[in-house]
């Protein structure tokens, strides 16, 4: 899993069906103190996050299509688990 920032959104008008209804994200990764952390990327949101937001994006393919239920013909990599409130970096 890796700490982002979300950019914003994305809008596709041609796309695989596995992501009809879904929202794309940019996010940025961060560290453990907020700074930016190397290239952003794309992510489907399934925590319902937006601009701003600080967010947990799992990176993993085998869990994204565990969580998202697709078995192997899930083209996701990248899914936004959850948004995060307070960072304890101690």
């Amino acid at each position: 899993m890796r700490l982002c920032r979300v950019l914003g959104n994305i809008t596709a008008s041609v796309k695989h069906p596995a992501y009809a209804g879904r929202t794309l994200l940019i996010v940025q990764p961060l560290d453990a103190a907020g700074a930016d952390l190397g290239d952003s990327f794309i992510a489907v949101d399934d925590a319902q996050a937006g601009p701003g937001d600080r967010v947990l994006v799992l990176t993993e393919g085998n869990g994204v299509r565990q969580i998202l239920k697709g078995g192997d013909q899930v083209p996701i990599r990248s899914l936004v688990v959850g948004i995060v409130d307070e960072v304890d970096a101690q």
